[in-house]
């Protein structure tokens, strides 16, 4: 049995569309986690006041391609507001953008990518704090199209886009 590749198309005619999001790697470009009052702060068993912030930002590398980051800010303090712990994550990923319009890019980069980083991200933010002696924190889900139409409202409506930076809080 041999195989033979596709036969290519015909001169003149269209190729096949491209993906719209191409994800090409993701990281952790900076990962913080402080613990002040250890190991007090294990030893005592008090319901913690937890804050947690997410944002999601973007960098143009070249027309099509882009780092998106989302920026995840949690911290917990006791009833008595002493800090408990402070955690700082900026979870990226590269990608490129397909033959889309214009108007695409910003639900693309603003929606749709950080739909795509944030499992790993809330998995970073859960073993980090698991690892540091803290019970897990399981960062519900995050709804990116709020966050987006808070941004749309905010600029009077004009979309972000590419290299526009930060893009509201959760």
């Amino acid at each position: 049995m041999s195989t033979t590749p596709p036969p290519s198309p015909p001169p003149g005619t269209a190729q096949a569309p491209t993906a719209p999001l191409i994800m090409h790697g993701q990281y952790i470009k900076d990962l913080s986690f402080e613990n002040p009052r250890a190991p007090q702060s294990l030893i005592e068993q008090t319901q913690p006041q937890l804050t947690l912030n997410v944002q999601v930002g973007n960098r143009q590398f070249d027309a099509k391609t882009f780092e998106v980051f989302l920026t995840i800010e949690a911290s917990a303090k006791t009833p008595k507001d002493e800090p408990l712990f402070v955690l700082e994550l900026v979870y990226a990923g590269t990608v490129s953008l397909g033959e889309v319009p214009q108007e695409a890019y910003g639900p693309l980069l603003f929606i749709e990518t950080p739909r795509l980083l944030f499992p790993f991200a809330r998995a970073v933010v859960a073993n980090a704090t698991r690892e540091a002696g803290f019970p897990p924190l399981n960062i519900a889900p995050v709804d990116f199209v709020a966050l987006y139409r808070q941004q749309l409202e905010a600029n009077a409506g004009k979309m972000p886009g590419p290299g526009d930076g930060q893009v509201g809080h959760a």
